[in-house]
């Protein structure tokens, strides 16, 4: 853990106010959901169960949660009030862990978990729980009887998955450290039945992460087996490009139907991606590169470069435009590459330091065309400008490449075996 992490306690969260960014309060933590793991690796944190006002517990990722203490929960203000429900690999942190009896690793002697304490991973969104709060003796949470002491997760048993269990539970906890796609390999040679029950267990995010390295076949079988809202928090999660390849797929009464249970911005931004031609640059770019209006400095653009969630290609450039400086954009007025950013002082401001001379792509070029020109100019990613000149976003390699690639390149003996055992 970093030195200076803030750690903890979950019994200290129960009922304590959740905040959007703006101060207003949009409910309370009801409970913590956790990830158990094989073996007695520390638990992944996965979000939190707020009851908002209406008295409807609904789930928060901590990807949403930008501050925890003991008095108050932050998030990002982004709050989907579709109803929690429990899935088969996740535990209730207050509900289902706490007063259970586990027993002590070196003693062998059972103790009560009292509590329990979350810290966050250094330079990453990711929370664990490390440390587990316990009473020997018999008495429960209500005992004032025996000793009580805190020790770290892998000093007791009793919580986490066998190591040869036959559920998805174990299996998923097996892949938990795959990249997704190695997970999307992984999966795509499982049975059916295997597929969807391991698919079924992720959370939103992760199996948003595999879909998007998955042949269309098995996107869209997995798709259909889940229930309607969580397909549509799922494609919420997509990249809109993705997202949007998906539901290309699918019948149209399908894609308005889970269009319509998207939140009505992600559904705009897919909807403006199936207008175009699957194979033309509108149709290959995501609407979610980095934009900056020409007043921001070096030191803004590094800081929204280094997101971690964005892909390497889209962290490469920053796109400067006249605000609205979401796509679609005001007027765009050129690209800054990331070496550029780094070779000027942190106050410059991006105006200055455009490339104009870099031709945009249109909406409508041909993929042949978007190769092409990745090639002539060395780039990794490119602007694609309207005929009024706004950014629409931007062609990413990485989705050129799938498109130029064979359909079943998954199969190929090059993924198979796992390329780059030397990184």
């Amino acid at each position: 853990m970093a030195a200076g992490a803030p750690r903890v306690f979950v019994s200290h969260l129960a009922g304590v106010p959740v905040f959007d960014p703006v101060g207003d309060q949009v409910g309370r933590v009801s409970d913590l959901v956790a990830m158990l793991r094989v073996g007695r690796r520390p638990p992944r944190l996965l979000g939190l169960v707020v009851e908002v006002l209406s008295r409807r517990r609904v789930f928060v990722p901590m990807t949403r949660v930008t501050g925890v203490a003991s008095g108050q929960v932050i998030t990002t203000g982004v709050v989907n009030m579709r109803r929690f429900e429990q899935r088969p690999t996740e535990r209730l942190v207050l509900g289902e862990l706490l007063d259970r009896r586990v027993t002590l690793v070196e003693s062998g002697e059972e103790v009560t978990v009292l509590d329990v304490a979350i810290q966050q991973l250094p330079a990453r969104r990711d929370w664990e729980i490390d440390k587990v709060f316990v009473r020997k003796g018999k008495g429960g949470v209500l005992s004032r009887k025996g000793e009580t002491l805190t020790v770290e997760w892998s000093a007791v048993t009793g919580f986490s998955l066998e190591e040869h269990g036959q559920g998805a539970e174990s299996l998923l906890a097996t892949f938990e450290k795959l990249r997704p796609a190695d997970l999307a390999n992984a999966l795509h040679h499982l049975s059916p039945k295997r597929r969807v029950e391991v698919a079924a267990a992720l959370d939103d995010d992760r199996l948003a992460d595999v879909l998007e390295e998955l042949p269309e076949d098995d996107q869209i079988e997995i798709l259909g087996k889940l229930k309607e809202e969580r397909a549509a928090d799922v494609l919420e999660a997509m990249d809109p490009d993705d997202a949007a390849d998906l539901l290309s797929e699918l019948p149209e009464e399908d894609q308005e139907r889970l269009l319509t249970l998207m939140r009505p911005d992600d559904a705009a931004d897919v909807r403006r991606l199936l207008a175009y031609e699957e194979r033309t640059a509108g149709g290959l770019m995501t609407t979610e590169p980095i934009v900056l209006r020409p007043d921001a400095t070096v030191a803004d653009a590094l800081a929204r470069v280094r997101q971690q969630d964005l892909s390497p290609a889209l962290a490469a450039q920053v796109y400067v435009c006249r605000p609205p400086d979401e796509t679609p954009t005001g007027k765009y007025l050129g690209t800054v590459h990331f070496q550029r950013l780094l070779r000027d002082p942190p106050f410059t401001l991006v105006g200055s330091l455009v490339d104009s001379d870099l031709p945009p792509l249109g909406p409508d070029t041909p993929l042949p065309a978007v190769t092409s020109y990745l090639a002539a100019y060395n780039m990794v990613a490119a602007p694609v400008v309207d005929e009024s000149g706004s950014l629409l976003g931007a062609v990413t390699v990485d989705d050129v490449l799938d498109h130029l690639l064979p359909d079943d390149w998954r199969e190929t003996e090059f993924h198979e075996e796992g390329a780059g055992h030397g990184g």
